[in-house]
């Protein structure tokens, strides 16, 4: 019998463990990084809730906002959403047509999620961007959000190996000191993690809030800086933390060989 208790008792917290592991990443995923022809300029834009690296998905509900900006100002596009599965689960699309040479930084505030195994509300304020036609002015212009990666690096037209850089801000002050989790969405299943430590790379901020990682493979890839917020929330009559996540993806490629 205390073999057996002793048996369920390692099992319960090998679980609990496990799932506490596992990363969450909001996503915002764009059919492309940059336009450079007309043909590519109707996106598609998935956006979801997920491990990417397990393509594990969470249903997601209607986001706050949805926006797209560029050259200063920005364009509700929330009611233009669509819901979908992505990973099997709730999930929303947006089309959006480019017309005009531009930076278009797109960002979505979700509803907050309640992660029962963490105990924890999860609110991931996501962006991409997306370059058009040519111009690439404005691609590090903070968008003014409660927190935020801002890109040091170009963020397009990057190769896999390229070193990326960006600076978290919270409530528009650079976070020192803040762990910023990254992860591929590995779409296609190609990438298989030696075991769970490799699924999640966990990197921090330095004291100016600047974070360096080199991707070790093509594809796209979320970087989430972490931090909670010193408000809580209720759930069900008792308050509960806040994560508070500034989720960037961007696009590493393979160089076509002649």
């Amino acid at each position: 019998m205390k073999k057996i208790l002793c048996l369920c008792l390692c099992l319960a917290v090998f679980f609990c463990w496990a799932g506490q592991t596992q990363a969450h990443f909001g996503m915002v995923i764009p059919s492309t990084p940059t336009v450079t022809d007309k043909k590519d300029a109707s996106l598609r834009l998935d956006i979801a809730f997920a491990h990417p690296m397990e393509l594990e998905g969470m249903d997601m509900a209607t986001p706050q906002s949805v926006t797209v900006s560029r050259d200063g100002t920005s364009e509700d596009l929330k009611s233009a959403l669509t819901s979908g599965k992505i990973l099997g689960h709730k999930a929303w699309q947006l089309a959006y047509t480019v017309k005009k040479p531009g930076v278009y930084q797109f960002a979505v505030v979700p509803e907050p999620y309640f992660e029962p195994a963490e105990d924890t509300y999860i609110v991931h304020y996501t962006k991409t961007v997306v370059a058009a036609f040519g111009e690439e002015e404005g691609w590090d212009k903070p968008l003014g959000i409660k927190t935020e990666i801002v890109p040091l690096t170009r963020p397009f037209g990057m190769y896999a190996g390229n070193v990326f850089q960006g600076r978290v801000l919270f409530d528009g002050k650079p976070a020192k000191d803040t762990v910023v989790e990254v992860e591929c969405y590995n779409k296609d299943k190609k990438h298989v993690a030696p075991n769970e430590y490799y699924v999640t790379q966990v990197i921090k901020t330095d004291e100016n809030g600047v974070f360096t990682f080199a991707t070790p493979w093509a594809g796209w890839w979320g970087f989430a800086a972490l931090t909670t917020s010193a408000e809580t929330m209720d759930y069900k009559g008792e308050a509960k933390p806040v994560e508070l996540g500034a989720v960037l993806w961007t696009y590493f490629a393979t160089p076509k060989i002649k």
